[in-house]
């Protein structure tokens, strides 16, 4: 079972596997400390990664938006914005965290399960955001960038030439040419912890149900009710 001390012995082999070397040791292993190992060891450690995580989210988002806006000059701001959130999500922070191997050092509590599915993920892709967030604190936005595009340039790459459809673009465009008005989206359900929130969605018009979908973000809820809906106007049995 991982420990607290034997994290700390690890810096030296988490540090080579990023090719960074910590000013700061205590802000990388702070990064790997699940906020249901704290509260089940207080008498160790007081503290979580959630603060990197929230800071992590914003540096990868700039990071991105300042590598989408240079190398893609004539693209409207709808698709640098679809295209920043296909790379920032947590699919895409969960495939960035495994191409690097670090999970096996993060540090969570024994009621905390990582078993496949969504809160895997979520859990995963924050100890992914926590790091850059600490490298970002340890060494400023320019260690954050080489960081990850020295080791994720080609998973950036993959996930840009797959182009995925656009739901709720899609169900917007319909609307408006067929009913001059957008679609309206209604969180109606909430489930979970706050570090593995579920959101569940309801897309209507003119107060006529279209779809539902849940997420653990809101905007992935929202795809995901898009997604219902349009698949059931391609069937036929909407609009």
């Amino acid at each position: 079972m991982n420990t607290y001390y034997n994290l700390q012995k690890d810096i030296p082999m988490v540090e080579a596997q990023i090719d960074y070397t910590f000013n700061d040791k205590n802000l990388l292993a702070l990064a790997f400390i699940h906020p249901s190992f704290t509260n089940e060891n207080r008498t160790i450690i007081d503290r979580h990664n959630e603060r990197l995580e929230f800071l992590g989210d914003k540096v990868l988002g700039l990071v991105i938006s300042d590598f989408l806006y240079s190398h893609f000059p004539n693209h409207p701001e709808g698709e640098l914005s679809y295209l920043h959130s296909r790379l920032v999500e947590a699919s895409a922070c969960t495939l960035y965290l495994q191409k690097i191997d670090l999970e096996r050092f993060l540090m969570v509590g024994k009621g905390e399960t990582l078993n496949e599915g969504k809160g895997r993920e979520t859990i995963l892709a924050d100890l992914f955001e926590a790091i850059i967030g600490a490298i970002y604190l340890d060494g400023g936005k320019e260690a954050a960038r080489r960081f990850f595009f020295d080791h994720f340039e080609d998973i950036v790459l993959s996930i840009m030439q797959k182009p995925q459809r656009n739901w709720k673009a899609e169900l917007q465009d319909y609307c408006q040419k067929r009913y001059q008005k957008p679609p309206e989206y209604t969180v109606f359900k909430e489930e979970g912890p706050e570090h593995l929130k579920i959101f569940y969605v309801q897309v209507h018009l003119d107060q006529k149900e279209l779809g539902n979908g849940k997420g653990s973000s809101k905007k992935e809820a929202e795809q995901s009710a898009a997604e219902d809906a349009i698949t059931a106007l391609e069937r036929g049995k909407g609009g």
